[in-house]
This record gives structure tokens, sequence and C-alpha cells, in this order.
């Protein structure tokens, strides 16, 4: 048994023409795909308008849409943090990252580790960046397709196949993949804009038709909000010997604005964009989507007012997903059937968007920063191409590996550590558009950091990203990301300092005059 036919019907076709449209975009805009930064940059020559919808499609998943309100279905106000650091974000954007882009154009870089190649001549420290970058970027994919397994739990398409070395798989999903992959090599980033278009249109029809007809159907904003626990409305409060979970809150959402835009497929988001201006511009109108946002934590609010607790019965297996299942679930109580199936394509396809642009990506990286930094250094340009077309499907197959063989909470938990993780390539980053550091003394903060972060959410059991620093009999807890940055830059600092006293710094190859 599975949902109503229109629901089936309304999805299926929505996500078959949007998977058209994809392979369809190595025609718009047409360039030499053969090249990478036309492959996987789409030529650097998206406008104000295309980049708003690129970035917005990449940086609010589906698993955004579907995580933010289980947080606050599960764990009320402290799930909002996504919140105020989806908002945090843009003044950064505005103010840094058009230095990142200028310096970017001027010298043909194609990844955050090609600046800082470039910025420090030093090829461990461009690794450490490439490596870090990929490494975190993986589970993000694996949780996109978790984001696609419960839209196709929700809808029942529960049609599974035995494949050699994958085991059973959702041949729904299987499908799903394939479209993705396709229109990921065939176009790149060309294709990806375009679908990231539909996304974004039918995400904003989702989300206001949920704030208008679901409040109406529960008897208003009053009445969902007093059907929530008080608990869940407030943060705990600090005490005299503890700051409690309000620092905890500003903690996580203040490294959360860090790392987002640290991930390699932001990045390849920013350098897509033709002009400096177009970066500046859209950190005025990004904030669009943080209001969005708001209105899609409401949602775990308006589960809890609706009482969606149990699955479908043509779902046996969606409990596994916990929480996950809250809006799925809302929309199939609160909405006419043909409707909920657009609300399912627009989660759907949000998966589409951003774990493409990670795959591309993750391609990007392997290519420019080891490839031919290590492996083949007279590659050709086609060739640099072929290799980050290839590296992309890789990493697409590695994610549904994972999501297949493990469980739902590795990949979680292992998205968790990408966050602390890319913090740690601030300095190396975002400081280094400024001043620069000795790249030695960067590599140890570096390597510090990522030991912290880790041995701090290891001690938490994964369960957790906020560590409770004690100093002198007080108790601060705190984003372990930021805890991990602040020993970062203590000994990129220090070492920078001993370093530079005894040996010469490396030839900087960008001027200042490369970054306006």
């Amino acid at each position: 048994m599975s949902a109503h036919p229109a629901t089936l019907g309304v999805f299926l076709f929505l996500f078959v023409a949007v998977g058209v449209l994809g392979l369809f975009g190595s025609r718009w805009r047409a360039g030499d795909l053969s090249q990478l930064a036309e492959w996987g940059l789409g030529g650097r020559r998206f406008g104000t308008v295309i980049t708003w919808f690129l970035l917005g499609g990449d940086l609010y998943t589906a698993y955004t849409f579907i995580a933010v309100p289980a947080a606050m279905f599960g764990l009320g106000a402290a799930g909002f943090f996504a919140i105020p650091y989806a908002t945090l974000m843009y003044p950064l954007l505005f103010l840094i990252f058009p230095r990142l882009w200028s310096v970017a154009h001027k010298h043909g870089y194609v990844t955050a580790a090609d600046f800082v190649r470039g910025r420090f001549n030093n090829r461990p420290l461009a690794l450490a960046i490439a490596l870090t970058g990929i490494i975190a970027t993986m589970p993000y994919i694996a949780l996109q397709l978790t984001g696609m397994q419960v839209v196709i739990a929700a809808l029942g398409l529960n049609y599974v196949i035995a494949l050699p070395l994958f085991g059973p798989v959702s041949i729904p999903l299987l499908a799903a993949f394939i479209v993705l992959a396709a229109y990921t090599y065939n176009s790149g980033l060309r294709g990806t804009a375009l679908v990231a278009v539909v996304k974004d249109v039918l995400v904003y029809a989702t989300v206001l038709a949920a704030v208008v007809i679901i409040p109406a159907q529960l008897g208003g904003y009053g009445k969902i909000f007093a059907s929530v626990d008080p608990k869940l409305l407030t943060l705990a409060h600090g005490t005299s010997d503890n700051l409690g979970g309000g620092f905890a809150y500003v903690s996580l959402s203040i490294g959360s604005t860090l790392a987002l835009f640290m991930y390699p497929h932001a990045v390849t988001g920013l350098l897509s964009s033709s002009s400096r201006h177009v970066v500046r511009r859209n950190a005025m109108v990004l904030p669009a989507y943080s209001f969005a946002l708001a209105l899609i934590a409401l949602l775990g609010f308006m589960a809890i007012a609706a009482g969606v607790k149990a699955m479908p019965a043509y779902a046996p297996g969606f409990a596994s997903f916990g929480n996950n299942f809250a809006v799925p679930a809302l929309f199939l109580a609160m909405f006419p059937p043909w409707f909920a199936g657009v609300a399912f394509a627009a989660i759907a396809i949000g998966a589409l968007v951003p774990a493409s642009m990670m795959a591309i990506a993750c391609g990007n990286l392997f290519t420019r920063n080891i490839y031919k930094e290590f492996i083949a250094p007279d590659c050709t340009p086609a060739e640099e191409s072929r290799m980050a077309k290839m590296i992309s499907l890789l990493t697409k197959l590695g994610a549904l590996l994972f999501v297949l063989k493990l469980q739902t909470a590795y990949a979680i938990q292992l998205q968790l550590l990408g966050g602390i993780w890319m913090c740690q390539t601030v300095p190396a980053v975002l400081l280094a558009l400024y001043v620069r550091l000795n790249p030695y003394g960067l590599l140890a903060g570096w390597a510090a950091g990522m030991a912290a972060g880790t041995w701090m959410a290891w001690t938490l059991q994964f369960r957790s990203s906020t560590y409770v620093l004690h100093f002198f009999g007080f108790a601060v807890p705190c984003y372990a990301a930021l805890s991990a940055l602040a020993l970062n830059l203590l000994i990129a600092g220090a070492v920078s300092l001993i370093v530079s006293a005894v040996s010469d710094m490396p030839a900087d190859q960008t001027l200042a005059e490369d970054y306006v």
C-alpha cells in the first residue's frame, strides 16, 4: 500500500521533469565542459538571481527541511539555533568573501585550497585544507540521500532490489541517485543551477502554504504554541557557576556561522558568480531564505499541535527515522493529496541541488589539490575535467553505500564532526585573506584543532557538539568547534612566531591589489 495516487502522481511528475531539466543544463549558457572551470564553476558567469537560487538551494538542503523541524519537534527552542546562525553568516559574506572571489578570479583558483596553495606556497597545508573539505562533505551528501529516503518511505514506495556490494536497495532511491549522478556528470554546475531554481520555487510555495493552511486548520498560532510543553519554548537558564544553555546556543550559532561558508560546496557556489558585486548583492538578499527557514522550523511545533506520532501503515520501516518523520506526517495529515505531492517533491528535489554541488566540490578539490598537485602535475585541462567528473560520481556512490550499509545515526554523527572540522580551516582561509601567518604554524594549529574537536565530540559519544569547559570551578558549555578553533588560533600564532624567527616566509603568489 502507498500514499494517495494524486500525491504519488504529482511527486513523480515533478521529480522526473526536474531530472530532465538537469540533463539539458549543459546546453544552457553553453561552454566547453572539458574545462574544469566551465564544468565545476559554471564558467564563473552566474549573475545575482541565479547565484541567489544556487546558494539558497545549496545551503538550505532537503535534510534542513526535515531536520530543523524535527529538532523543534523533539528539542524545542534549542533546535532554533539554525535561524540566528543563518542570519549571522550574511554580514560575514558581505564583508569577507568578495575578497576571496577577487583573488580567485585573478589567479584562476577553483577551490579554497587553491587559494591556500597560492597564498602560502605550501603543499602540505593546501593538502590538509583539501582533505578536510572532502572528508567533511561526504557525510553531508549521505544526509541528503537520507532526506530522500524519508520522502520515499512516507510515499510508501517500498520496492527493493538486491545489488552486488550494495545489498538490498530501494528502487526509487536508486532511480533518484541515477538522476542525480547523470545530470551532475553531464551538465556540471549549470544543471545544478537550473534545478535549484525549480527547487526554490517549490520550497517557497510549500512553506507559504504551510504557514497559512496548517495554522488555520489547527486553530491559529496561539493554539499551536499552547499545545507545546512550556519547557520546550525556552532554553536552560544559567546559574552562578554555569553559563547554561543560552551560552551554548550562542556559541553553536557563531561556530556554525564560521563553518558554513568554509564547506567546499558553499565556496563553489560563491566562486561561480560573475563578480564580487554579485557576492555582495546576495549577502543582502539571501536572508530571505533565513526567514523561510524560521517558518520551516515552526513546522515542528505544528506537528506537535497536530499530534502526529504514528507512521503510516504502508511505511513499516519508518520508525528508524525517529523525529524526522514529523514534517512528512504533518504534510500527509494537513495538505490535500495533490499538494502533499508538491511538498514531497520540494524536499526530494531539495536533496538533488546540494548533493550535486557537494559532489562537484569534492571533484574539484581532489582534481586540483591532490591529483594535479601530487599525481599528475602535467595533466591537461581536459584530463582535469574528466577526473573531477569521475570523482564526483565516486563520491556519490560512496555516500549511497554509506546510507545503505550504515545507520543514519552515523551520517548525523559524522556531519556533526564535519562542522567542527571545517571550523579549523578558518585561519588558513578566512584569516589569510587579511594576514599571513607562517604556513607551518597554521598546519600545527589545524592539527591541534582537528584533534581537540574530534576528542571533545568523542567524549560526548557524538550525541552532542556542546562540550562543557571548566575554568576555576566555573562551567562554560561551548560548541566544540569554537573551543577547538580557539586552541587552533593560539597554537598557530605561537608556532608562527617561533618558525618565522628562524626561517623566512615562503613567497606569496598573490598581491594586495588582487583582493579588491
